[in-house]
């Protein structure tokens, strides 16, 4: 399967000497995100889609309108061991890429992982595969939440202390 990208004119810098030149190159066929990670299912999207370079819009597993690209979850070791799994929750929940979403998600690491139990904290590492607006987006209720989270403890848990009812000053915990 393969995205075709129209009106999207691909240059090459080329240097001689002191002298910069701009060449034109013919478009390529750009392959899906899944493509190199997963069989082909309903999950992908279709083959046929032509996606414009200023507007490019993958169709994420739970059918979310994501305007980025949706990378699939890292492999983890399913016998990683708790202590491994909060360090890795810590760190992950810091460097996502988006500050409003690092903002929340670490400060309630910092205050909640470590009593959280093992089912929570894998419960809580599915949660952060999604992507980082729409974390931010069902956290602050701007947009609706699928049903896998809707009823989800943890989920509940990041929600109220989004929420923060008592109004404490946060920010950036040390790693």
């Amino acid at each position: 399967m393969a995205f075709i990208l129209r009106n999207a004119p691909l240059w090459t810098i080329a240097t001689a000497g002191s002298r910069i030149a701009l060449r034109q190159q013919t478009p390529v066929a750009v392959s899906s995100w899944r493509s190199f990670t997963s069989k082909p299912d309903s999950t992908n999207p279709p083959s046929g889609r032509v996606l414009d370079h200023d507007d490019a819009r993958d169709m994420d597993p739970d059918g979310f309108q994501t305007p980025y690209t949706n990378l699939p979850p890292l492999p983890r070791d399913p016998n990683e061991s708790l202590q491994t799994i909060r360090a890795r929750l810590t760190y992950q929940s810091r460097k996502r890429g988006i500050l409003e979403t690092d903002l929340i998600l670490s400060t309630f690491a910092k205050e909640f992982l470590n009593k959280l139990s093992l089912e929570e904290c894998r419960r809580l590492d599915k949660f952060m595969d999604e992507p980082d607006w729409d974390i931010y987006y069902w956290v602050t209720g701007k947009k609706e939440v699928p049903e896998k989270w809707k009823e989800d403890p943890v989920f509940d848990m990041i929600v109220k202390h989004a929420k923060n009812e008592g109004r404490v000053v946060r920010s950036m915990p040390a790693l």
